[in-house]
């Protein structure tokens, strides 16, 4: 089953056609939506999606840009919408020292909470990681009970090798097909069975869309590239990344 295991639905770039981007997702073979919930906003939106269709998931979670805004009552908020059964991960949760919309303490405070309210939940975690490699690897080494997805992959190999070894999955976008992609190493050097391909829509549209806005309807255009890179049939990565988001995320992805 082919499964887009990241994508945003609740962007306001969806807004005006988002049923009939979810009806194009299923029309091109995608077989499952991991629908993302980097805020209380966008989480209410994935629940609603996922109320009505059992193909979509969601996660809910806080974004580090916006780490500056966690309170008590959010992680009240967090601790209980965990417990809702459409909801399959703690996410897009982790550090960003690109942009630095919080300050550094604040993410990594709230990244180690998260980390810590997922594990109670018995959810893994979906993470992002932007320019904070050290951090990111020091603090996933002090939680190794959480599993997690480093998603979008494009950090050092370093990160990616402390990720593997502690036993977590990693997931792929349409990055792999750009032209300065640089990491076929971590593409080929992944266990199969801890092994993902998702969009990012709206971002990262893969090549020949790339520039336009992404949409589900597209991972199977990384799931191509991806089996390209491994020099294996495009059917065993589609199966493999099925079976792998079905063990990560729960017994809903794939259950309709």
């Amino acid at each position: 089953m082919l499964v887009d295991s990241h994508c945003h639905l609740g962007d306001q770039a969806f807004a005006a056609d988002r049923a009939e981007v979810v009806a194009r997702a299923w029309a091109g073979g995608v077989g499952h939506l991991i629908v993302i919930g980097e805020s209380q906003a966008a989480t209410a939106l994935g629940l609603e999606l996922a109320a009505g269709e059992p193909r979509i998931s969601t996660t809910a979670g806080v974004h580090p840009h916006d780490a500056r805004a966690w309170t008590d009552d959010t992680a009240r908020w967090l601790s209980g919408v965990l417990s809702d059964p459409r909801i399959v991960a703690c996410g897009e949760i982790g550090l960003d020292y690109h942009y630095d919309h919080s300050p550094r303490p604040i993410q990594r405070t709230v990244f180690e909470r998260q980390l810590e309210l997922a594990r109670d939940a018995g959810k893994p975690a979906v993470i992002h990681a932007r320019e904070a490699d050290a951090d990111i690897a020091a603090i996933l080494r002090a939680q190794p009970a959480v599993p997690v997805v480093l998603h979008s992959y494009s950090s050092g190999l370093e990160l990616f090798r402390v990720g593997m070894a502690l036993g977590h999955y990693v997931s792929f976008s349409g990055m792999v097909t750009f032209r300065g992609w640089e990491l076929d190493e971590a593409v080929r050097e992944a266990p199969l069975d801890r092994l993902l391909v998702e969009t990012d829509a709206p971002y990262l549209a893969p090549v020949p869309f790339r520039g336009k806005r992404n949409e589900p309807a597209w991972v199977g255009r990384v799931a191509e590239r991806v089996a390209e890179v491994r020099g294996i049939p495009i059917e065993e990565l589609i199966a493999a990344t099925g079976a792998n988001a079905r063990r990560l995320f729960g017994p809903r992805v794939g259950a309709a």
